[in-house]
């Protein structure tokens, strides 16, 4: 897809979020069942289903996926489709990319071991392996503009309102 046909896809769609802003507003949602025999908890993606445990330093076997890991996996996928979209609209080439994010836990939160230990990563750092002849000038902006409209990204860097609540089946 190129600058022209992305613009011709998302303008329709731009003009009913500038005229109807609360059109623009929705609700993604996500559902999981708790595994009866196991502590595991099946994700329904979508396109399958993905079994969530217990990372092996918190005493899972390894076999199920891992919710940090699932974490930095939504925020690989966000950032490169938006920086592929964000190139696109700029037309900077790109030959290929690869995009890594990666966070430090502290285990010793998560399992109560010390009350001062953070529960959740303490740090994330997203990095982009570019083949392109773009300028650092272009680069820079691709960047700025990447980090400005990745969704899970900004959620991370905003922390949204969060809450919580239980019902009995």
């Amino acid at each position: 897809m190129d600058a022209t046909a992305l613009r011709a896809l998302q303008a329709p769609i731009k003009d009913q979020y500038r005229t109807a802003p609360d059109s623009a507003v929705i609700t993604l949602k996500a559902k999981g069942t708790l595994d009866d025999t196991k502590i595991a908890c099946k994700v329904e993606t979508g396109r399958a289903i993905a079994e969530a445990g217990l990372h092996p330093a918190s005493g899972g076997s390894g076999l199920e996926l891992c919710s940090g890991d699932m974490l930095l996996e939504a925020l690989v996928a966000c950032a490169g489709v938006t920086l592929k979209a964000v190139a696109t609209a700029l037309e900077i080439p790109l030959r290929s990319g690869t995009v890594i994010a990666e966070g430090d836990l502290d285990f010793r939160g998560t399992l109560g071991v010390d009350k001062e230990a953070p529960v959740g990563f303490r740090s994330i750092r997203l990095f982009f392996a570019l083949d392109t002849d773009a300028s650092e000038d272009k680069l820079a902006q691709l960047l700025k503009l990447t980090e400005r409209y990745c969704v899970v990204f900004q959620t991370l860097n905003r922390k949204p309102a969060l809450s919580v609540a239980v019902t009995s089946a």
